[in-house]
């Protein structure tokens, strides 16, 4: 398992649910739920994670 570090939470969750935060490692991010941070985490590379946040700020994602 690769060590994250330096969680941060996102700046666009709200003080309820659904909340996320990433982690880094060497060229890898993580991808967590702060209601359940035991409960696993999505890890991917730092060209995927781009990916994702460019189709999420175009809402692609349907």
């Amino acid at each position: 398992m690769t060590n994250m570090r330096g969680w941060k939470k996102s700046s666009r969750s709200q003080t309820g649910t659904g909340c996320v935060e990433i982690g880094h490692a060497p060229g890898l991010v993580g991808i967590r739920d702060t209601k359940n941070r035991d409960g696993g985490t999505l890890v991917v590379d730092r060209a995927a994670f781009g990916n994702l946040l460019d189709a999420v700020k175009s809402n692609k994602l349907g």
